[in-house]
């Protein structure tokens, strides 16, 4: 069995050998009718069965196997482009045709993966390419199975290179990499925002130093230019080691998709953002996830392994996507949190009658902590809603969604008049708008 495999089950024959053999079927059709030319197709029928034996020889017997190795990062980030690297290296001793299928994770369910390379004898290329998971988990890559013909392209050999792997998919790390300068900055500069004036000073001490011309004369301390003799001021810095919580609603809602990716997903990858540029803030980072049950609570720490630990959480976040539970959201944040925070809420309302179900929860957790609602804009809705009407239906199609576009305005108006601060954004914007309000809240020092 294992010798038929290796000779017979490997052998494929190539569209080179179904063309010539189609050809001298018709050219002994024709002899049939005109027999002096009988002579053409048989010569021609000899001679590729000859040079047909000669291309199994050279592949099963003579030519050694290729070598190929496939190189991954130790895991994927979701929803960005992943490099994959294949190290494919020609061992027989002459130039090669070769088809090589790199056998992807189902997820990704693409079943005509196929690249085409010419490889001189020895020879060794690098072929790259990349691929976008779009959601969490254990990828499983399969084995690289290469195609390899000689010159005469008659037969084809197939050789199988045991490559099995599994990579784990993570939120997008990284987009760690290219916020990674955000915190060094006041404001960032995409999409039109602005450097925000910071108001008021801090009341967080750092020293006492000499008076220079230009110092805020309000902060003389006395005692101290007492005993100098001389005037001294008091120094403060940026108040830190506030508290942020990134809380995560895994309900319904959250499954509607963007780009292939689920509003879930965008905000779990924010998060993990928003926490690096957190803690880079020397702010205390803590997390909280819940749907129809509560789900992961990580209390706000600095420590250095904090976003390590934020980002297994994350990267565990399982959800049947069940109608969400403001009520235990608000008696778990009453409970676990006792310092005034700054709770950031990842949600989506699609209606002001579906805010108004849970205004009161949300009310009643922004009396005692600085609540900012996140949620997402339909963007197909705002596509519908700039078509031109031509016809009846394409009236009713636009004027429905200007009516839920305004909706979501007036969610904004409604959170607003009850104090609660909200972000209306696009998911691809999602990250770049919650960081941008995170800074300006802290420029003003409102948390």
């Amino acid at each position: 069995m294992n010798l038929y495999k290796k000779y017979i089950g490997s052998l494929f024959l190539t569209t080179r050998f179904y063309v010539v053999t189609i050809v001298c079927i018709v050219l002994f059709i024709v002899s049939y009718f005109y027999p002096p030319l009988l002579f053409v197709p048989k010569t021609l029928w000899y001679t590729i069965i000859t040079l047909f034996c000669i291309d199994y020889i050279i592949l099963f017997f003579i030519s050694k196997s290729p070598v190929a190795k496939r190189i991954t990062s130790g895991r994927f980030s979701n929803g960005d482009d992943n490099k994959v690297t294949l190290k494919v290296t020609n061992a027989a001793l002459f130039n090669a045709s070769m088809e090589i299928i790199d056998e992807l994770p189902e997820q990704f369910q693409k079943r005509d993966w196929l690249i085409k390379r010419q490889l001189k004898a020895g020879e060794q290329k690098e072929i790259a390419y990349t691929l976008r998971p779009t959601e969490r988990g254990e990828y499983h890559f399969g084995n690289i199975l290469i195609y390899i013909k000689t010159g005469l392209g008659l037969a084809m050999r197939r050789h199988t290179i045991k490559a099995e792997e599994m990579v784990p998919v993570y939120p997008s790390f990284m987009q760690l990499r290219k916020y990674e300068l955000l915190s060094q900055t006041t404001m960032q500069s995409e999409h039109g925002n602005k450097r925000m004036r910071k108001i008021g000073h801090s009341m967080e001490f750092e020293q006492i130093k000499e008076y220079v011309s230009g110092d805020d004369i309000r902060t003389v301390n006395w005692k101290a230019t007492a005993r100098k003799s001389s005037l001294m001021v008091n120094n403060y810095t940026d108040e830190k080691s506030q508290q942020v919580y990134c809380i995560i609603d895994k309900g319904r809602l959250m499954k509607m998709p963007f780009n292939n990716l689920s509003l879930l997903d965008y905000a779990i990858n924010s998060t993990l953002v928003l926490s690096s540029v957190c803690l880079r803030k020397q702010d205390r980072v803590g997390l909280i996830t819940f749907s129809n049950k509560m789900g992961t609570v990580l209390a706000a720490e600095r420590k250095p392994i904090q976003q390590e630990n934020i980002l297994q959480l994350l990267y565990n976040q399982e959800t049947a996507f069940l109608e969400s539970d403001y009520e235990m959201l608000y008696m778990q944040v009453r409970s676990r949190i006792k310092q005034r925070s700054l709770l950031i809420l990842f949600t989506n309302f699609e209606s002001l009658s579906g805010l108004k179900r849970q205004l009161n929860y949300l009310r009643s957790i922004a009396r005692h902590h600085l609540l900012m609602v996140v949620f997402f804009e339909n963007t197909e809705l705002q596509q519908l809603s700039t078509i031109n009407a031509t016809t009846l239906e394409d009236v009713y199609v636009k004027t429905i969604a200007e009516k839920f576009d305004f909706e979501k305005r007036l969610i904004v108006k409604e959170l607003l008049k009850h104090g609660i601060l909200s972000i209306l954004t696009s998911p691809e914007n999602l990250t770049v708008n919650t960081i941008n309000k995170y800074l300006e809240l802290k420029s003003r020092q409102a948390i």
